[in-house]
């Protein structure tokens, strides 16, 4: 079922919400069973976990949205169907290849990769997750192409219930044997749901394309790589760069649990003391900071196919107006997460962790998650216009950068953990300013500054007002009751500005799916 859009973004955007919400409560438990000890281990992992995926897919889940859109464009269903056997059949082949390889050099990887030779047992849970997620993003990015947004947002749904309702169960069942393998355990729960999650696309894909199933059940992989050869040149020409780009992004992410343990012991501490640092930097404070990019993950999903077809279509002003729109969504939504993130940071990881230290790294980063909200649709938008190998310069420069900042700050005894927060504000600012440099220069994109600061403006309103509120009207409350108050309230006033200075209107609030026709009738025309 094809969709606007709005319609397939607000779809997602709503799944992602639920999502990211299921996704930190197994983050709360997680930390809550395991400790920060056991956090380090499962977030030395993970990194190099979600490289293996990025290495595996080789990009194929955008280049086949990408190539679907255009497609059916055009009318042609089955160049969409020869696109989705083509990269299945890539996929699972790359997955299987990478898998084994890992299983038999785990124990030198984990020596020569990690500070604490114990993340073995949790590398070794974390191999059969590799080909499992790679198919179902594959599977994803077909109906992604199709702009059919519900299979994605469902099997997301899906993936965390079940790694939710798995993470404590197995978690406490390892954990008397040691740190070790509770955090094993934790991995596993990832195994369980991205199973689930795989299921569930299948079921949708036999549903929907019952002469792709066919196909991919009795045709050969190798004559089917010959007879295709073009459709894979095709796709190769999209998820090349996608894929560099991805690995620049993932190689960084996989280098920061070698360097900043490594790093944070040359500064003084001791391994037990670093691997804790980390584990509240990366497993906790960070997790944190990205709860509210659900939005752009979700808009920037939407956004890809949608501006490819306007690009193939010709429609300029089309592919400047989704692009805007998904700029617009993502600091309309986002901001008062970057307040309350900013306000409320050591209350919050006091109340969720029981580590009020915490708060102090995320309160730095917090103000730099504004420019995270607009790196993913801005990064979807110049791939959708086949400007993927851009992405990937730009990502290269943010890498670089990051990764040498986090070396040298982190290992002066001054700034520590903290050297590590300032190069991962330093390279999201970076990388998105040099995405909307690259749209300006390429389309000629431009903004509405006079909306944006009307926004920043609605912002600080809610920032004093959430503070004031907590600090002189509810100082007796218990925490998270003073919290929640405090947080309703200033969200009502920035919505209320919002309102007042006609940012969002009538026509905005009725393109939400179900229950936009009802609260239209509270809103003004803008």
């Amino acid at each position: 079922m094809r969709q606007s859009f709005f319609y397939g973004a607000v779809i997602l955007i709503a799944a992602g919400a639920v999502t990211r919400i299921l996704g930190f409560a197994n983050r709360i438990v997680l930390s809550r069973i395991i400790g920060a000890e056991g956090m380090g281990l499962y977030q030395m992992v993970v990194p190099l976990l979600y490289f293996m995926i990025t290495l595996t897919t080789f990009g194929l889940p955008v280049a086949i949205a990408k190539q679907v859109a255009e497609s059916e464009a055009a009318g042609d269903s089955n160049k969409s169907r020869r696109y989705l056997l083509l990269s299945l059949a890539a996929t699972i082949t790359f997955s299987v290849a990478i898998t084994l390889i890992l299983f038999f050099t785990a124990n030198w990887v984990t020596s020569f990769m990690f500070a604490d030779k114990r993340a073995y047992l949790v590398l070794l849970a974390a191999l059969p997750v590799v080909t499992i997620a790679s198919v179902s993003a594959v599977l994803r990015g077909y109906f992604q192409g199709k702009q059919n947004m519900v299979p994605t947002a469902v099997s997301q749904l899906v993936e965390q219930v079940i790694r939710l309702l798995f993470v404590g169960v197995i978690t406490i069942a390892f954990l008397g044997k040691g740190v070790e393998y509770a955090a094993a355990g934790a991995v596993l729960s990832i195994l369980f749901g991205e199973g689930a999650g795989l299921l569930y696309m299948l079921w949708q894909t036999k549903r929907a394309t019952v002469h792709t199933t066919e196909k991919l059940l009795k045709t050969p992989l190798f004559a089917s790589l010959s007879q295709n050869r073009e459709r894979f040149n095709e796709l190769f020409h999209v998820s090349l760069p996608v894929t560099m780009s991805r690995l620049v992004g993932s190689i960084a992410y996989v280098l920061e649990p070698m360097l900043v343990p490594f790093a944070l012991i040359f500064s003084g501490a001791t391994t037990a003391q670093a691997t804790g640092l980390y584990g509240q930097f990366a497993g906790m404070a960070v997790p944190l900071l990205l709860f509210p990019t659900f939005l752009t993950y979700s808009l920037s999903i939407s956004l890809m196919p949608a501006v490819a077809e306007a690009a193939y279509q010709k429609k300029a002003q089309l592919v400047h107006r989704r692009i805007y729109q998904a700029m617009r969504i993502s600091l309309v939504i986002g901001a008062p997460f970057t307040v309350l993130l900013y306000v409320f940071a050591e209350p919050l990881c006091t109340l969720l962790y029981g580590h009020p230290d915490v708060g102090v790294l995320l309160r730095q980063m917090a103000p730099f998650s504004v420019f995270l909200f607009f790196q993913a649709p801005l990064a979807s938008a110049l791939q959708g216009l086949d400007h993927a190998n851009v992405v990937f310069r730009n990502t290269l420069i943010g890498a670089v950068v990051k990764t040498a900042a986090m070396v040298l700050l982190t290992m002066q005894p001054s700034f520590g953990i903290h050297g590590t927060v300032i190069s991962l504000n330093l390279s999201i600012t970076l990388v998105t300013m040099l995405h909307f440099a690259s749209l300006m220069k390429g389309i000629g994109f431009t903004i509405q500054v006079t909306e944006f600061l009307k926004i920043g403006a609605s912002m600080v309103a809610m920032g004093y007002a959430s503070s004031y509120i907590a600090t002189h009207w509810l100082p007796h409350l218990a925490l998270a009751k003073t919290l929640l108050i405090a947080s309703v309230c200033g969200t009502t006033l920035y919505v209320g500005l919002l309102v007042a200075m006609r940012i969002l209107g009538k026509q905005d609030v009725k393109r939400i799916p179900w229950i936009g026709d009802q609260l239209a009738v509270f809103f003004p025309r803008r």
